[in-house]
Order: structure tokens, then sequence, then C-alpha cells
């Protein structure tokens, strides 16, 4: 009889920790308790490093914007979303933003092929209209003379980062905590020919520009430079505060909180001869007004070389740094108040 009892009273408390009555008697599942740090946590050197040995192998033969191995690569990411369950963006029909090869025409540059943008999408609870882009170019330099430039760092770096990023929202809304406002996973093409796939979602935008309350870009994020050769434990940051003050504190303040790299704001001097700012995705969406930041780890003695290998990647570096993504990106959907833009970005 005791033994009936005590089975008994363990299964009405089992039943009362996991479930709730609402006034009418209905019974609703409990929300686990919000774990900002479990999401950040779940970013890991070990499935960074899984997906990146296949998307920066050579059967992508480089990912050069429109080949038929850029669509291998594209094909693995779609598959990876369908598999963790995050679907296609509201208002589209498939994973992809065609890009044509017209589009991307310039008189000096090689003939490309039709291309696709990726997207995936995270709803928003509270104000799901306004929209959060994370991003990354999946695109690489393809083949010269024989050999494959794998893009091991530029950008298959970026391109896992965020895989992760958009399964690590996934699971803060399966557990009740979505984020407030929308998250658009993005990653787009043609970025080595000319930031083509940002520039052509910019023009044709699936969410007007209007909502769009920030972009966090993340290219080349899995090895160090020569200036930090003592250390992988930083990050260059650029363009944070060009358009928006609260961006700025929301990169100190999340990477103080949470992660501790070292913010390094060398080449976001607005006189920077490497002039950064201009040379990645972000900036198709800076120069609309949308306050953006670029997550970066410097160039490298394999930037642009047939040497930049998975090999030579630092796991923890790259985990450290889609962490940053990720919680700022965290904290930019989740805040009370959008972003103000208060600066002109000159």
């Amino acid at each position: 009889m005791k033994n009936s009892i005590s089975i008994g009273l363990l299964s009405m408390l089992i039943i009362s920790c996991s479930t709730s009555k609402t006034a009418t008697g209905t019974a609703t599942a409990t929300k686990k308790p919000l774990d900002v740090p479990s999401y950040i946590n779940s970013i890991t050197a070990g499935e960074l490093k899984t997906h990146l040995t296949i998307v920066a192998s050579d059967e992508m033969q480089g990912r050069n914007t429109g080949s038929e191995g850029q669509k291998l690569a594209g094909n693995y990411l779609i598959d990876q979303y369908k598999k963790d369950g995050i679907p296609f963006p509201k208002g589209a029909d498939s994973y992809y933003q065609k890009v044509p090869s017209e589009y991307m025409k310039k008189g000096f540059s090689p003939k490309l092929g039709d291309s696709e943008n990726i997207w995936a999408f995270i709803e928003g609870s509270e104000h799901p209209e306004e929209i959060v882009v994370v991003s990354a170019h999946y695109d690489h330099v393809g083949m010269k003379n024989g050999e494959i430039y794998n893009g091991a760092d530029d950008d298959g770096s970026g391109t896992v980062g965020l895989l992760e990023i958009a399964q690590a929202f996934h699971k803060a809304k399966s557990e009740g905590h979505g984020p407030k406002r929308s998250i658009l996973i993005l990653h787009v093409t043609g970025e080595e020919h000319g930031l083509h796939g940002s520039r052509f979602y910019s023009e044709n935008p699936l969410f007007p520009l209007k909502n769009t309350v920030a972009d966090v870009n993340i290219d080349m994020i899995g090895r160090r430079d020569e200036l930090h050769k003592d250390s992988n434990n930083y990050v260059y940051v650029i363009g944070s505060d060009y358009l928006s003050t609260d961006l700025y504190n929301i990169c100190e303040e999340v990477n103080k909180k949470y992660i501790g790299l070292s913010l390094d704001y060398k080449y976001n001097d607005r006189a920077d001869k490497n002039r950064f700012y201009y040379r990645s995705d972000h900036y198709n969406f800076a120069k609309n007004g949308i306050p953006s930041v670029f997550y970066f780890n410097g160039t490298h003695a394999d930037y642009h070389k047939p040497t930049d290998e998975v090999e030579k990647i630092e796991f923890d570096a790259l985990e450290k740094r889609t962490r940053l993504a990720f919680a700022t990106a965290w904290e930019i959907a989740n805040r009370e108040k959008r972003l103000v833009v208060d600066k002109d970005g000159k």
C-alpha cells in the first residue's frame, strides 16, 4: 500500500511539473525557464567542423557563383534546415531566392551562371513584421588552373555559422522562448564577384527594408591574422557604430556578458585603406540605412588561395565568434524597442 501511494504521489508531482492549468481548466505545457547561455552554448566547435568539412570539401569545387559545386553546397544547407525543422520564410515558395545571371553581369567579369540566395526563417513572437537579418556568403572563387579553392574560411566559416545560429534560435523557440522579432537567415551568393546576392536582396527584399531592423554579417571568422598571431581570442568589429549607437552598445555588452573576445576596431576606421566596410554583404543593408555589423577575423596568407582549407580552421575561435553573432542577433531581436538609427553612416 505504501508503494502504491508513493507512486501515485510521484505521478501527481510529475504531472504538476509538466503542465499548468488555465482559468478554464485546460492543461498547457509549461515553458522551460529562459536560459540564454544554453542557446549560446548549443553552438559547438564539433558541429561547425562537421558542417564545414562538407561545405568546403573538394566535392563543392570551390562554390563559384552559379556553378554545380555551389548548388551542391546549397542543397546541403537546405537539407540541414529541413532536418532541423526550420522553414523558409513566409511569403516565399522555397528556400531559394533566384538571382539571374543577367543581374550579375559586369563588363570586366566572367559570365556567371544563374544562382540563388538561400534563406531560412524563425518567426518572431511579438513583432513578427520586424526582421533581423543574419547573413554570410556561401560562394567562393571556384577553380583556377585545375586547382580547387575551397574557401574554408572565406566564407565557409560564416556559412556554417549560420546553420548553428539558426539551430540555436529554433531551439529557443521550441522551448517557448522564440525571438520577439523575426530572424531571417540569409546565405547570399555572388559576393566574390561584387556583392551581387546581397545587392539583389536589398533591391528585391522579401520583407520591406523599412521593417528590417539590422543585419549581423559574418565573413571569415575561422582563422587569425598576422596582427593577432599570439592569440585567436579576438574579432574585428566593423560598422557597428556607423548608423546606430544602440548597435554598438549591444555588440559591446553581449560580448562582455557572454563571450569574452577582444573586440578590435582597427578596420572600423573610415580612413582604413582596406575599405573592408564596403567589401562584404552588410554594406548593401547599411547603404539603405539599416544598422549593420560585420564580424571578421582579418586576412591571412591563405586568403583567396587554394590553401584556405578546413585543417587550418581554428574551431575554438569559430565557435566563439559564431556565438557572438548569435548573442548580438538575440539581443537585437528581443530588446524592448527596435534599434534607433541616430547616425548618418558617414
